[in-house]
């Protein structure tokens, strides 16, 4: 829900002057200001001037559109939480009506006559009595949930014990054992009873929150080698006895925190995480994710006291790593003026009985967050996870094992370079490491928009998700070739056919960043990219997505060689972070492009995202790790340091995207299978070669 921001109660004077003047936006304009509108809903003085400039209106229009789009949203929000208390309220007088017809057939039970109050006894009267205070409080505490949530009303332990192992071997043969998404998108959502269990499970999960991300006395988190925490579960499970329980059988502990400065401010940050557009800022480590159900939305008009009800699959981005899937409630809470915090916690064996089949089970986790009103927050992130690590391939068992693929180091590192990316996005100011023939702002704007997307299915469609079936060709164990076929249709992002990926994942005994900087130059792309045919590539336009020089967004001409004319455009993102970096990339349509970067939609350009995933192997993070106590008390590693040792490697994950056929209802053929495992093979050995790894 939106909250309404200073500018919304100025001197009724200007709003009387625009009601008078009132002005009808072109289509342009208005598309222009809902894209501006989705990344930041609560411009400032600058941004609203900037933005008038673009589009050829006044300061004080902006302002007004804007606030009346939000006030929009406010009602929209609203008409929804009136049609739930509406259903609410219907189905309390349907059993009001059934509770009155029961009453009337009431009888005795000495006598079987008809049951009057006269006739109760002293005890069955107050028993009634009992029932109606029962009642009453039940009431009480459901509406204290649904709308305010503001204290713990009931002592509970929050999730049963369970007389068996819940992991990933399996449980009884005699039970059935629901999946984590049929838990999630069970019909109705949660029940009235099951509304003060989740509440006091957020509060808990909040203070407990709160506890870990400022604890600095060592008791809870100790320094292994002067930059890893570790956080010790003697003292964890002394201090928090409450939650979630014991560990569960066949599960390791990874528990990270970390802290730094995110350049945007607590409300858009709260507003980011809180709405859908988290699963975007996070499209690295979040493969799908959904709302399932909305508890409360907030109160006094922002999102504090905001509890959801969440299913999320996270991901490597590699065939060869299976994704986590999480039932979690998220519980938003404002402590004071600038400080805000936001917490997830599973609660996957809340409602079901048996319990699901789990693999991994998340404790409190989420964002500290206070804002510095310089437009910057300080953010401290914790990740406390519990996972069964034994179906981890074994190049990749050290980046998981320590914690470092899905700690907070990644989340933080992540959140940090997309906030970078977006502040670039939302201003015209040009960076000194932009380059070439986009002309203005909105060309700009749209361009980034158009890498984003492409990004975003890039990570998409890598992963080990349950939705993706994955078919290994032949090849040398770890380094198979692994493809998947789908359709494309009605889909104005992706051209419509039959759509072929193919992905590989392999260890390179080369230093992370010296490999995403061979892969990102244009001046050697011909030494890896096959499908350049040796032509020279140039980079005609870039925009810097970053303070790293790494993270920038290309446009480059690949030239035959044989013919000075250009023969394609690819559109490249890199970027890179403390957690790895990403080399994506797209062909595109050349009369398509021009037009995006006149400002046009980004929306309707076809592209099928090919790229690479760079990761460090984690190797000294896991040594790090065992020295400190082994994977139970498991923190984010130093991905820098690994980075950096002369004797660690990468991990490398090389995916194409290729359209087979344009009819959608064409069979795949063998011929296009081969082709696209020798384009894949190819490129490997190439990199290798080019590396010097063979």
């Amino acid at each position: 829900m939106e909250g309404a921001s200073g500018d919304d109660f100025e001197d009724q004077s200007d709003l009387q002057a625009s009601k008078k003047r009132y002005h009808r936006h072109t289509v342009q304009q208005t598309r222009q200001l809902e894209m501006f509108f989705k990344e930041c809903p609560h411009p400032d003085e600058k941004q609203r001037q900037e933005l008038g400039r673009e589009l050829g209106l006044e300061p004080r229009q902006v302002k007004f559109w804007f606030q009346n789009r939000r006030t929009q949203m406010k009602a929209h929000h609203e008409r929804a939480d009136n049609s739930i208390l509406r259903a609410e309220n219907e189905n309390l007088r349907t059993e009001n009506i059934a509770l009155r017809e029961a009453l009337k057939d009431a009888s005795c039970p000495k006598c079987g006559g008809q049951l009057t109050p006269g006739e109760m006894s002293f005890t069955e009267q107050q028993l009634r009595i009992e029932n109606a205070r029962l009642r009453d409080e039940l009431n009480r505490v459901s509406a204290l949930v649904a709308k305010y949530i503001t204290r713990s009303a009931i002592p509970l332990n929050i999730l049963p014990d369970f007389p068996f192992d819940i992991t990933a071997t399996g449980t009884s043969d005699s039970v059935a054992v629901p999946s984590i998404l049929e838990m999630a998108s069970r019909p109705g959502g949660v029940t009235e009873s099951e509304k003060p269990v989740i509440a006091e499970l957020a509060i808990v999960a909040m203070e407990e929150l709160l506890l870990v991300a400022a604890e600095t006395d060592g008791a809870l988190w100790s320094s292994v080698d002067g930059t890893k925490e570790v956080l010790s579960q003697e003292e964890y499970f002394r201090q928090f006895p409450r939650g979630l329980g014991p560990r569960l059988m066949g599960m390791e502990t990874e528990a990270s925190r970390e802290t730094g400065l995110v350049m945007m401010n607590a409300a858009g940050l709260i507003d980011t995480i809180m709405n859908g557009r988290w699963v975007d800022m996070f499209s690295n480590i979040v493969s799908r994710a959904f709302t399932t159900q909305v508890l409360t939305t907030g109160v006094g008009g922002n999102w504090n006291n905001a509890l959801q009800l969440l299913y999320a699959e996270l991901q490597i981005l590699s065939p060869l790593v299976p994704t986590r899937e999480f039932f979690f409630l998220r519980y938003c809470k404002q402590h004071s003026e600038r400080v805000w915090a936001i917490v997830d916690v599973s609660i996957d064996g809340l409602r079901d009985n048996p319990a699901p089949q789990l693999r991994c089970r998340m404790r409190p986790s989420g964002f500290f967050i206070e804002d510095l009103q310089n437009g910057y927050s300080k953010v401290t992130a914790v990740q406390h996870i519990e996972a069964d690590h034994r179906q981890t391939e074994n190049i990749y068992h050290g980046l998981v094992c320590s914690g470092a693929a899905f700690g907070a180091k990644r989340w933080l590192a992540i959140l940090q370079r997309q906030c970078e990316r977006l502040g670039i996005m939302l201003t015209n100011n040009i960076s000194a490491r932009d380059l070439g023939v986009i002309p203005n702002a909105n060309g700009r704007r749209s361009m980034l928009f158009l890498a984003q997307r492409m990004t975003s299915n890039y990570c998409a469609g890598v992963s080990a998700s349950i939705v993706h079936t994955w078919t290994t060709l032949s090849g040398a164990g770890e380094e198979d070739i692994r493809v998947m076929t789908r359709k494309s249709v009605n889909n104005p992002g992706e051209p419509p056919g039959i759509v072929l990926s193919a992905a590989t994942s392999l260890w390179v005994p080369v230093n992370s960043q010296r490999l995403f900087e061979f892969l990102r130059d244009e001046r050697l792309r011909s030494e890896w990219d096959i499908l350049s045919n040796g032509g020279a590539v140039q980079e005609i336009a870039r925009v810097a997505t970053g303070q790293d020089p790494g993270c920038v967004v290309s446009l480059l001409r690949v030239g035959a060689l044989n013919t000075s004319q250009s023969n394609m455009l690819i559109l490249q993102e890199s970027c890179t972070d403390a957690s790895g970096s990403l080399i994506v990339y797209a062909p595109v349509d050349i009369p398509a492009m021009n037009l995006v970067m006149q400002g046009g939609d980004p929306a309707t350009v076809a592209l099928l995202p090919s790229g690479f995933a760079i990761s460090p192997d984690g190797a000294v993070s896991q040594r790090t790790t065992q020295e400190g106590g082994g994977a139970g008390g498991g923190g984010a590693a130093d991905l820098a340091e690994a980075s950096s040792s002369s004797s660690s490697g990468a991990l490398l994950t090389v995916a194409f995207q290729i359209l087979v056929s344009n009819v959608p209802t064409a069979k795949l053929n063998l011929e296009s299978v081969a082709t696209v495992n020798s384009l894949i093979s190819s490129t490997v050995q190439r990199i290798k070669t080019a590396l010097g790894c063979c």
